[in-house]
């Protein structure tokens, strides 16, 4: 076994070696891309799981994944250690006043001739599942006011950690901040119980119509259905290399059904000039 590499605080830290090979594996399995900045992170996050496997060290702990067949069982843990996960309510909130003014209604008027159609949303990138409950509540407000549809939401993510958050559903007060008063007195449920942490929870009614699934955007394939309505993968692609960016948005445009849109964050561009898209509004492109 490899001596403990040693930094000046005397603490064992992971080497650069090892960290150069965890970050390959994420880069090859999960497309994240982990500079050397991130060595001291990804060192603080795996602290935790050294303890809960009983391991001593860094060194011990990359023996087991590299050299001791640990990796099978340990690459969905790594993974959720090194996913960033920032995630608000009505981030980004030019994007749902759009959806409300022009998407929603332009999508309704183009299946004029179905009776009661059924909306389809998927949150691609949908961490602890904070974008898709906003979905649901812009979406749950249009129907209570005459909107004549239906809609089901997809979340969906690499971290299995989120995607529990996200079907609990229970939030910290400071977090639903940039939901308005209106919708927070519709879709959230406060914990009344004294000396109870005022952590709220999305109502049931809103739990039933969003669905999450574990998916890896690297797969060549998704299994998901391919006439969805609107997809929102904002604030990701600047995780990926531009080869990877490029395979990604054009799995996502073959799920959209002709005249759908795709939503990026507003850091982020469309990638390539194949993919059959036009743009509409800052970070919004529709599929023609």
């Amino acid at each position: 076994m490899r001596a403990l590499q040693i930094e000046d605080d005397g603490e064992d830290h992971l080497s650069h070696a090892d960290f150069a090979k965890i970050a390959t594996l994420i880069g090859n399995e999960a497309g994240i891309r982990l500079p050397p900045a991130k060595r001291l992170m990804v060192e603080g996050r795996l602290r935790r799981r050294l303890r809960a496997l009983q391991l001593t060290s860094f060194d011990s702990y990359c023996d087991y994944v590299f050299r001791k067949d640990g990796l099978k069982q340990e690459l969905p843990y790594l993974i959720n250690v090194v996913t960033t996960n920032k995630t608000d309510f009505f981030r980004e909130p030019e994007h749902f006043e759009l959806m409300r003014a022009k998407m929603v209604p332009e999508l309704l008027q183009g299946r004029a001739g179905e009776r009661n159609p059924l909306l389809k949303v998927w949150s691609a990138a949908s961490s602890t599942g904070a974008e898709a409950y906003t979905c649901a509540m812009v979406l749950a407000d249009m129907v209570k006011e005459g909107g004549g549809f239906r809609f089901s939401i997809l979340g969906t993510d690499i971290s299995t950690d989120v995607l529990a958050q996200g079907v609990r559903a229970v939030y910290p007060a400071d977090q639903i901040v940039p939901v308005p008063q209106s919708m927070q007195a519709k879709y959230l449920m406060w914990a009344r119980k004294a000396g109870v942490r005022p952590d709220t929870r999305i109502v049931p009614e809103l739990r039933r119509l969003v669905q999450f699934h574990r998916l890896n955007l690297m797969d060549e394939k998704y299994p998901f259905d391919r006439d969805v309505d609107i997809i929102l993968l904002r604030n990701v692609l600047i995780y990926f290399d531009k080869a990877d960016q490029a395979k990604v948005i054009n799995r996502l445009v073959g799920h959209l059904r002709p005249g759908g849109y795709l939503l990026l964050g507003h850091s982020e561009s469309m990638i390539g000039t194949s993919i059959p898209v036009r743009q509409v509004a800052p970070a919004v492109f529709q599929r023609v």
